[in-house]
């Protein structure tokens, strides 16, 4: 109990003493004003997440995996991200892997006790035969959670790149990583609850992790995602307007373009551009 205390993602913040009281125009704008904080605090995260987003690119780019875990709200998280980098990204789903405590039930139903299983965290990994080419994140915004512990000491032991991300200081999954990111965004609005604030926290630095190393593989060009898989026809048309304006030719062409490349924005840019 007296380890929950000195946490700030449990604190009570006496501003937010009487939410209860308030109507919903009131609510809505302290929740507002109280998620401002959130971006100050991942820019004064910077200094630890800049080295942390070259590792990881540099392994990835070497042929390596990135495998996010954790549990509860962390966890989904980890597994949102990982889940659109297929269709975003054009990659592979072995990849950029999420795990999350208690399999993938968990997504849908909370499952509280599977956080506390240390070993558990070490044997979803140890299923994925995580090895010194791959990047194991894990995800906690305690800090402290055992399955994510458990899980960082074996991607250790196994030489994977090891990343903590928390929402405290001086936490314990920072101290089993090479790399700890703490975004610190103090107590939320409704006690206890990290799928706010410290949720918001940590899928921006997930934002992050995915995007810059998917920019660092070669997978946009400029700004435009041009490995997106256009698998409907919202993407489709997304593609035949990136294939228009970077290969420089009416949409009818582009169109008819991505058909001879299966779609394939990259290949029918190359192959419009080289006539």
């Amino acid at each position: 109990m007296e380890l929950s205390r000195n946490l700030s993602t449990e604190g009570v913040d006496e501003r937010f003493a009487h939410l209860d009281t308030l109507d919903v125009a009131q609510l809505a704008r302290v929740m507002n004003e109280a998620d401002r904080d959130v971006p100050e605090a991942v820019e004064a995260a910077l200094p630890r997440i800049i080295p942390a987003l070259e590792a990881i690119s540099a392994r990835f780019n070497a042929g390596g995996r990135i495998l996010y875990i954790g549990a509860g709200t962390s966890g989904r998280l980890g597994v949102l991200d990982a889940s659109e980098c297929p269709p975003t990204f054009n990659t592979d789903p072995d990849q950029v892997i999420g795990l999350i405590a208690g399999g993938d039930q968990a997504l849908r139903s909370a499952m509280e006790g599977a956080e506390d299983d240390t070993a558990q965290g070490a044997a979803d990994l140890a299923a994925h035969d995580v090895g010194p080419r791959d990047v194991v994140v894990g995800i906690a915004s305690s800090g402290r959670t055992p399955y994510v512990v458990g899980a960082l000491q074996h991607a250790r032991s196994a030489g994977a790149l090891t990343v903590a991300l928390s929402c405290n200081t001086h936490t314990e999954i920072s101290a089993v990583a090479e790399h700890g990111i703490e975004v610190v965004v103090g107590p939320e609005v409704v006690a206890g609850s990290t799928r706010l604030r410290a949720g918001t926290a940590q899928k921006m630095v997930l934002n992050m992790i995915s995007t810059i190393t998917m920019v660092r593989a070669g997978k946009v060009l400029g700004n435009r995602m041009v490995d997106l898989r256009a698998t409907n026809e919202k993407l489709r048309i997304r593609a035949v307007r990136m294939v228009s304006e970077l290969a420089e030719v009416d949409e009818e062409r582009a169109s008819s373009a991505l058909e001879s490349a299966d779609w394939r924005v990259k290949d029918a840019i190359l192959a419009l551009r080289q006539n």
